[in-house]
């Protein structure tokens, strides 16, 4: 059993053990308080590249990243800084995360957030969607095409927007046979947890333009930045750099190359070749 059979099948268990405490039927009925709407994609494809700043207790390869991680300085930074939109971990076994952080970071912050976690169930979708996400993520290779599908069109109903998270050449043609419109392209291998930065150019190529793609897994300079704007990606996904960071506000705004910390950062250089399609 790899890393990722086991992290999916924790998730699994996780949400059983959720659904009893709280059923479906009653996280149904609170969707009617959800607070205003903060459209997750459309902060991905202002001009330039845009940030989406992750704060996450620790991981599986890196163990503890910032022990006494507070959520509310963490994000507070993070919006100070630029970023376009935040993720929250919210997987616990792996990553320390929980609904708590979800909640602490809606409040504190007016920007879009990501539910980061191992989404198996369309259970989660609701969760994300009453404790405050306005986008989850969808890992390709943790479902199978029928849970796939599924959970892409309950997040459409929940007015929730996805990143489809695809790590080679099988998911993105998955994640295309689905239409998904934001694509993720994670570097790191989930099985070895190894990271390639290569993945993400690899496989853009195959991307058909109009579609949203989000680079993650690997980045902590500038200068990736720029090249990752160059090549046509819309965003970037950074957590463990920005969550070691002395000053995470400060990180931000220099991987953003915006020194007035403002999210409305310029164009670096001139958009690359339309991509080409699959």
């Amino acid at each position: 059993m790899t890393k990722l059979d086991e992290l999916v099948s924790a998730a699994r268990e996780t949400v059983r053990r959720r659904q009893e405490e709280v059923p479906l039927a009653k996280l149904q009925a609170q969707l009617t308080e959800r607070g205003q709407e903060r459209p997750f994609k459309e902060a991905l494809v202002a001009p330039g590249i845009s940030l989406i700043a992750e704060f996450k207790r620790r991981s599986p390869s890196a163990g503890e990243i910032r022990p006494g991680a507070d959520i509310d300085e963490i994000v507070a930074a993070y919006e100070r800084g630029g970023a376009s939109a935040l993720s929250v971990l919210t997987e616990g076994s792996g990553f320390g995360g929980s609904l708590d952080d979800l909640r602490a970071a809606r409040r504190r912050s007016e920007l879009p957030i990501l539910r980061k976690d191992f989404v198996v169930d369309p259970y989660q979708l609701h969760e994300a969607a009453v404790h405050g996400a306005d986008a989850a993520l969808l890992i390709v290779a943790a479902l199978s095409d029928d849970e796939l599908a599924e959970l892409y069109a309950t997040a459409r109903s929940l007015d929730i927007d996805t990143i489809v998270e695809v790590h080679d050449e099988r998911d993105l043609e998955r994640a295309l046979a689905i239409d998904a419109d934001v694509i993720g392209i994670n570097n790191r291998d989930l099985t070895t947890f190894t990271v390639d930065i290569g993945t993400t150019e690899r496989l853009l190529t195959n991307i058909p333009a109009g579609k949203t793609v989000v680079a993650e897994s690997g980045y902590d300079n500038r200068e990736q930045i720029e090249d990752l704007d160059r090549i046509g990606v819309d965003a970037v996904l950074i957590g463990t750099a920005l969550m070691r960071a002395p000053d995470p506000e400060q990180a931000v705004r220099e991987l953003i190359g915006d020194e007035m910390a403002t999210r409305e950062h310029p164009i670096i250089e001139p958009r690359g070749e339309q991509r080409g399609t699959a």
